[in-house]
């Protein structure tokens, strides 16, 4: 059973929260992160992406960055920027993007629970995007982005999460790209009881999205414990900031794909390849985005096209291989256009939905062939797959909105 603690949180004081929350550090490549943290100077990118603050010749990974990131952290605690919430508290956390809202709980998960898979994963992870969070979690002593976890909804859990939503908020505010974050802190003993009660009887939490912010924070915990051998695990690198949202509030957006070829083949023949595993219906100048699983929008030659996957595909049992993002890649990306590796082919990307189907014209009218939107995978889909133990297709879930890093700091 799943162990869910509070805990005592630094944040931001509640007239700087709007000017220091961010976005996660890995929505931007360099250049759009210096750009983005130079418009605020308490903005936490400038923690979160530290080599924001040297020249473009200085390497993400140097040292320096990792210890540019812990001087800047302790200078907004000096400064009072950041306060701390000395007694350990839960931590109502409401995103309410085009009138939709999600309502999750800001809390901090076990070490050992993602170790003995009570936390499951959907995604395998890359030594290199780990290791940079773990110097940087490792050298600022503070995990400063919380992972994004899913549980099954629990009826004790909707009924202090409703209650506290109606008490004064923490923090209320709506970013530049419209996201409305309101946040509660419960620190009522009776409601930081159940709801640490209600955690315990939860069988299994998910990993929704922050694979690579998860392993790190077990592998820096991991460390500290070799490096403090009667480590009692109580303490605090024993345990990782997350926010646990209930399934049934989340949503899911498609990951839609780009292609820069037609593998050598010329429209019409690869059109009758298409057709040998997929229904083609000419949908015309109209952006088409799918309404159902086993369809999906083909852009090509400045056409819109609906491919609907052979009927056989539906009788797929495998979690993994039924996936709409899997009958694509193994029926038409890999046979027909040859992406073998969608993780290191270079002629394949990747869009998230949020871009819209819009987004894939304009790359098939500047530096790509064809597109391909997607029916988004469901949230079942995903606690399928990671109860079966597997793992999704690289880019297989995009969610929106995004939590915002530097409203909840866990010191380790």
């Amino acid at each position: 059973m799943a162990t869910i603690n509070p805990f005592p949180c630094i944040r931001p004081v509640q007239e700087l929260a709007e000017r220091v929350a961010a976005l996660p550090y890995d929505v931007y490549n360099r250049e759009e992160a210096k750009i983005a943290a130079g418009k605020d100077n308490l903005s936490f990118l400038n923690i979160d992406r530290a080599e924001t603050q040297f020249s473009d010749d200085v390497e993400i990974d140097d040292i320096r960055v990792y210890q540019k990131a812990k001087e800047l952290l302790e200078a907004r605690i000096e400064d009072g920027t950041f306060i701390s919430d000395d007694e350990e508290c839960y931590y109502i956390y409401e995103l309410i993007m085009n009138g939709r809202s999600q309502t999750g709980i800001v809390a901090c998960a076990s070490i050992d629970d993602y170790q003995n898979n009570i936390i499951k994963k959907h995604e395998n992870t890359r030594a290199d995007k780990e290791q940079d969070r773990i110097n940087h979690v490792d050298t600022c002593s503070a995990q400063t982005g919380p992972i994004f976890l899913a549980y099954r909804s629990d009826t004790v859990l909707n009924l202090i999460i409703t209650k506290t939503k109606k008490e004064e908020k923490l923090y209320s505010f709506t970013a530049e790209d419209g996201v409305t974050h309101n946040v509660w802190r419960i620190s009522d003993t009776l409601h930081v009881h159940a709801i640490l009660d209600a955690f315990s009887k939860i069988q299994n939490i998910y990993i929704a999205d922050g694979h690579h912010r998860a392993a790190s924070a077990v592998k820096v915990g991991m460390k500290r414990r070799t490096q403090k051998p009667d480590y009692t695990g109580d303490e605090a690198f024993n345990f990782f900031l997350s926010v646990l949202f209930p399934e049934d509030q989340l949503m899911i957006m498609p990951y839609n794909r780009v292609v820069k070829d037609l593998n050598g083949m010329n429209k019409e023949s690869f059109l009758d390849a298409v057709k040998k595993s997929f229904r083609v219906i000419e949908k015309g100048e109209t952006p088409f985005a799918p309404k159902s699983k086993y369809s999906y929008g083909m852009y090509l030659d400045n056409k819109w096209y609906e491919l609907k996957a052979d009927r056989e595909f539906s009788k797929i049992k495998d979690p993994v291989e039924s996936l709409d993002v899997s009958i694509l890649q193994n029926h038409l990306l890999k046979p027909i256009l040859g992406i073998d590796d969608p993780r290191t082919d270079k002629r394949i990307d990747f869009i998230g939905g949020i871009r819209g189907v819009e987004e894939l014209e304009k790359r098939v009218h500047t530096d790509m062939k064809v597109a391909f939107s997607m029916y988004p995978t469901s949230i079942a889909e995903l606690f399928a797959v990671s109860d079966a133990g597997k793992l999704m297709p690289p880019k297989s879930t995009w969610f929106e909105p995004k939590l915002r890093s530097g409203l909840f700091l866990h010191k380790i």
